[in-house]
């Protein structure tokens, strides 16, 4: 039989029992479905993860108060302050650069408009660290910081959020609480980070958001940024050992700061993501698997069926191979079909949980072309018994059955 003619025989097949056939595929279109819309969710989490990291560099570290304990009980009386971020500005050796951050909502007005936005007081060397480009106007200087004056630099969409162009404030006054702060610059747009927008962001001098508008003088925590990749180790000691000589902690006592290393975090989010795909690979093998016995025992029962058809094939001059083959096809199409079903499938609840529940989603092709291929194996797999079986039965056995 020619090859042509074997596609047509087992196509023909498949459509003369649509819905056994269907039915046949839906393990391998549940499985495949389930892995890519999973996958597309972990991927989109680590490349968000990874994008919000960008924006810091892999050369960033972030200080934060630590806790201590007494008697069990947290004594809530750790804290950074600004001349803490002065001492890490003093003979540094292997840090860069350090900025301070404090953050807070509070109400922003411009005339009749107006937003609940994220206030974020900060040094200059913030926006470098940050990789915070300017699209218009000026960044504020450490000598306005340390003046504590009321002058404002704007995330891109902050106008949007009070009703007017961003780039049009620049120049105006806004308020908070009832402070006027003049606008000076806006930032280019780096767009929403997951838990945070950097473009919804009012950033103030640090000593004018804390005493002018916080009434604080702590500070939540402090970027530093190592000299280069191959410091962060160093820069890390370094860290630690001005933190103590500030908060003169004893050598051998435990620090009462947390020094997180960026490309650490990312490091740690890999590893999470690799094992969470390790487990989704398990549960997916265990639905093809299904799908696969489901397709062996639906061909099983097809050969049985059709063993007299099969006899009449081999009676007219049919090969083992030519029987084989068609049963294999029968099998593959199959799996194949299911496999793109379930992508499709897969790609559209990923791309639903995008619109619907605002999740970031990401189907990678590597995800896609593992999906059919790996449907293609079990159909090969499990379409091979079957199709020796059709192959080996004895054509006059075949036509007197019944």
């Amino acid at each position: 039989m020619l090859l042509g003619e074997i596609l047509l025989v087992a196509f023909g097949a498949i459509r003369a029992n649509k819905l056994r056939s269907f039915l046949t595929m839906l393990g391998i279109i549940i499985g495949i479905a389930a892995v890519i819309a999973m996958v597309a969710l972990g991927e989109g989490a680590q490349r968000q993860v990874e994008a919000r990291l960008a924006t810091l560099g892999t050369n960033v570290l972030t200080v934060r108060p630590g806790q201590q304990f007494m008697g069990g009980v947290d004594r809530g009386d750790n804290r950074l302050v600004a001349e803490d971020v002065e001492a890490l500005t003093r003979a540094p050796v292997h840090i860069k650069d350090v900025a301070p951050e404090m953050q807070r909502r509070y109400q922003v007005s411009n005339g009749p408009s107006n937003a609940n936005l994220q206030l974020l007081g900060t040094w200059p060397a913030y926006f470098g660290i940050n990789n915070a480009r300017l699209a218009a106007g000026r960044l504020f200087t450490r000598e306005e910081e340390r003046g504590r004056r009321r002058v404002a630099v704007l995330g891109a969409a902050v106008g949007d959020r009070l009703n007017t162009d961003t780039r049009s404030l620049i120049g105006k006054r806004i308020e908070v609480r009832g402070i006027p702060f003049e606008v000076i610059g806006v930032l280019e747009s780096k767009g929403e980070q997951g838990w945070m927008n950097p473009d919804e962001i009012l950033y103030l001098p640090l000593a004018t958001a804390q005493f002018r508008v916080f009434g604080t003088d702590r500070v939540q925590q402090i970027d530093v940024q190592a000299v280069d990749e191959r410091s962060l180790e160093l820069a890390t000691a370094e860290i630690d050992r001005v933190m103590r000589r500030e908060h003169r902690i004893k050598p051998g006592d435990p620090s009462d700061v947390t020094i997180r290393n960026q490309s650490a975090l990312l490091e740690t989010f890999q590893e999470t993501t690799k094992t969470f795909s390790f487990l989704l690979a398990g549960i997916a093998a265990v639905s093809l698997l299904v799908g696969g016995i489901g397709i062996m025992n639906i061909m099983l029962v097809s050969v049985t069926e059709r063993t007299r058809e099969i006899g009449v094939r081999k009676a007219l001059g049919a090969r083992r191979r030519d029987i084989l083959l068609q049963f294999m096809i029968e099998a593959l199409v199959l799996c194949v079909a299911g496999g793109l079903l379930g992508l499709g499938l897969g790609a559209g609840g990923a791309f639903l949980l995008h619109r619907v529940a605002n999740w970031n989603t990401a189907v990678a092709p590597s995800a896609a072309v593992m999906a059919v291929l790996f449907s293609s194996v079990v159909g090969i797999f499990f379409g091979l018994w079957p199709a020796r079986r059709a192959a080996r039965l004895d054509p006059i056995v075949a036509l007197r059955y019944e």
